[in-house]
């Protein structure tokens, strides 16, 4: 029997939303950082080519850190340089510091991401900082890059949940995100790093920011799906006006502190649930699921996302 081609690839905006949502496409970054098989730049290349071919006009692509200690991004500067230039596309790459900032700039990069955490405990074990200092770091760097006419998203780790200090209080991330803001970054990622939260807590920590002066346009949302939470907690994201969402083609990428999680949201999992919606987002969602089934062959890999597995089964 052949496989029906009726269900939604791309869709008019519906009654529920008639603003499109962007999606963050972080997989050739955040998603391949966390992989201990080695990808070369070549397929990384080819990997974001097929994104962008589907449509995805915002996608992460490289970490400029040091190569001894994050071997997958050794060959930034050889993606950033062989990446296809398509007008309306934005390729972004996160920098720790402002020597990774320098090498992005090099490459001539689009957009940087730069992180700091809410907790002290994330922040001493990813960081090696106390979380002040994590703050003040990604602001010194968010400055730089405004300064060189380069947008910045700044993702804050542990908005949620803390896998050493539990429940995280939202004064301290409304506080830490407001920081990052007057730096002068174009977002604030309010991140669930190791996807503990719920629906409730996502609205009550965006109203808390709402009513401290963000704007949704100063707000994206990075959701992992630990708990199967992931496309709850974007829905409940949207409900208060959120329009930026980030994800994984694939659901590649793992939290190192969730053992057997799934990890990052996938965006065909996303793309699924806001078109059923219809909600616009101008991506062709067969595609990205084709690119991702391409990458798996490639690499030998499972993929997290059950509507890529279902539509290219």
């Amino acid at each position: 029997m052949k496989r029906s081609d009726a269900f939604p690839v791309t869709v008019e905006p519906g009654e529920w939303l008639a603003e499109p949502i962007t999606i963050h496409e972080v997989g050739p970054r955040d998603g391949l950082q966390a992989e201990s098989t080695l990808t070369s730049a070549e397929e990384k290349i080819a990997f974001c080519t097929e994104l962008v071919n589907a449509g995805l006009k915002s996608i992460e692509v490289a970490s400029f850190v040091r190569p001894d200690l994050v071997p997958q991004m050794a060959d930034a500067e050889a993606v950033v340089k062989g990446l296809p230039r398509v007008p309306g596309v934005k390729f972004t790459a996160l920098v720790p510091n402002l020597k990774g900032l320098a090498r992005a700039l090099d490459a001539q990069i689009d957009a940087v991401g730069v992180f700091a955490s809410v907790t002290e405990s994330f922040a001493q074990a990813n960081m090696n900082t106390s979380a002040d200092n994590s703050v003040k770091q990604a602001a010194e760097v968010v400055s730089e890059a405004r300064s060189a006419g380069v947008p910045s998203r700044a993702y804050l780790s542990m908005c949620f949940g803390d896998p050493w200090e539990g429940q995280v209080d939202r004064a301290a991330v409304v506080a830490r995100s407001a920081e990052l803001l007057e730096a002068g970054a174009a977002k604030v990622v309010i991140s669930d790093t190791i996807g503990v939260a719920h629906a409730a807590q996502v609205e009550a920590l965006l109203e808390d920011l709402y009513k401290a002066g963000f704007a949704p346009s100063n707000i994206a949302v990075h959701f992992h799906d630990t708990y199967g939470q992931a496309l709850a907690n974007v829905a409940a994201a949207i409900r208060t006006g959120v329009r930026e969402v980030d994800s994984s083609a694939g659901g590649l990428g793992r939290c190192p502190f969730a053992p057997g999680a799934t990890g990052n949201l996938a965006t065909e999992d996303l793309l699924w649930f806001l078109h059923g919606a219809g909600i616009c987002t101008d991506i062709d969602l067969r595609k990205v699921a084709e690119a991702t089934d391409w990458f798996d062959l490639k690499k030998g890999n499972t993929s997290a996302s059950a509507v890529k597995r279902a539509l290219t089964a």
